[in-house]
């Protein structure tokens, strides 16, 4: 009987295993050769840059203010046109992409060359409504290197020539090991919800992104 279960914990660890690890293979494999540096990466029209939390005061966290440096590198080098800010502003006193969209104009962006994305509560979400509500065909997607796999996954997966430049100033943090780890299962609801084919919030198409482009 106890050979039984030990088997059986066996069999359930093994499925675990290629559950957790079978997504992230998916990740890494459609990351191969599509992460560079600012230098490196191809030019692209649009910058994509995933939200990453406020601090009390509604400025961009530590993480996210390092994403946005990034992009701030790839528009003075040209790399990249115009910036998509996508983040979460589904309560009234939470808004990542306004506070994202300042930080850059502060930093010397021109306020026409940001579009702001509302409706980006996720990575998944993100990429989605990029193609389908803004129009973004190809984009260099900035983040913190751990997170690159599987945004890279998902804007590839829904169409978007995507590459990507990544962060990883801050991964001295306390909170870095956690949230690379945290990727593991993150994979498996990303895999989740191109095989359901999951319905983000979306909405009419936005004409923010090619007007920004066309001026």
């Amino acid at each position: 009987m106890k050979r039984r279960v030990w088997q059986g914990v066996a069999a359930l660890a093994v499925l675990g295993l290629l559950l957790g690890l079978g997504p992230t293979g998916f990740a890494l494999a459609a990351a191969a050769g599509r992460v560079s540096s600012v230098a490196d990466v191809p030019a692209q029209p649009v910058a994509i840059v995933f939200g990453a939390g406020l601090d009390a005061s509604g400025d961009p966290m530590p993480y996210l203010s390092a994403r946005l440096d990034l992009a701030v590198q790839l528009h003075r080098t040209g790399k990249v046109k115009v910036i998509l800010v996508s983040g979460d502003n589904r309560h009234a006193d939470y808004n990542e992409p306004d506070a994202m969209r300042a930080y850059l104009v502060d930093a010397g962006v021109p306020a026409e060359r940001v579009v702001a994305d509302y409706a980006g509560r996720d990575t998944y979400s993100t990429c989605v409504r990029a193609k389908r509500i803004f129009g973004v065909d190809a984009a260099v997607l900035v983040s913190q290197t751990y997170h690159l796999p599987r945004a890279l996954a998902a804007c590839r997966s829904v169409g978007i020539d995507a590459w990507a430049v990544g962060d990883s100033s801050v991964d001295s943090t306390k909170e870095w090991p956690g949230y690379a780890v945290r990727e593991v299962p993150a994979n498996v609801k990303l895999v989740w919800d191109l095989v359901s084919g999951r319905r983000p919030v979306l909405g009419k198409p936005e004409a923010g992104v090619r007007d920004a482009l066309a001026r």
